[in-house]
């Protein structure tokens, strides 16, 4: 249609890591926005990386964020995802995972490696120790919010 119009992508865009972040971390950082978790997403916010998440992480965060135990004790309202969902929409990648992986200690946890290797994800960012413990799957380095935050700030340099 407009065979001399070129889309020019910075070298930032190009090198701009992309995470899968765990349900643990987005939760914590509905907990203690001030923590770590929650600087996390502020930098996601600011657009310092890409979120790259399924319909099987929206629907593990749904469900942990309306089980009564987590809503009575940290008292989080009905609409507490939706600032997630926002940032999600504004600085984040759908992946639809076609590949079964079975190789986590918690079967539970395969789906954020198949997230991650749908989406071409160069992270996976989690406080859980079986996915904690892999260290690496395939070309995903599996890192704590903290290691990640070192990883961007290095990065943004």
């Amino acid at each position: 249609m407009y065979p001399d119009l070129k889309i020019v992508v910075s070298r930032r865009e190009r090198m701009k890591a992309r995470a899968v972040i765990d349900t643990n971390v987005l939760v914590s950082s509905l907990i203690r926005p001030d923590g770590t978790a929650g600087i996390l997403l502020r930098r996601l916010r600011d657009g310092a990386f890409t979120a790259v998440f399924s319909p099987a992480i929206i629907d593990e965060l749904a469900a942990a964020l309306v089980h009564p135990r987590i809503r009575t004790k940290y008292c989080l309202e009905e609409r507490a995802f939706e600032p997630i969902a926002a940032l999600f929409a504004l600085r984040g990648e759908i992946a639809i995972p076609e590949e079964s992986i079975r190789l986590c200690r918690d079967p539970d946890d395969n789906f954020l490696l198949e997230t991650a290797v749908a989406g071409k994800a160069d992270y996976i960012v989690s406080g859980d120790a079986d996915l904690l413990d892999l260290r690496k799957f395939r070309t995903v380095k599996i890192v704590k919010p903290a290691a990640f935050l070192a990883i961007l700030d290095k990065f943004c340099r």
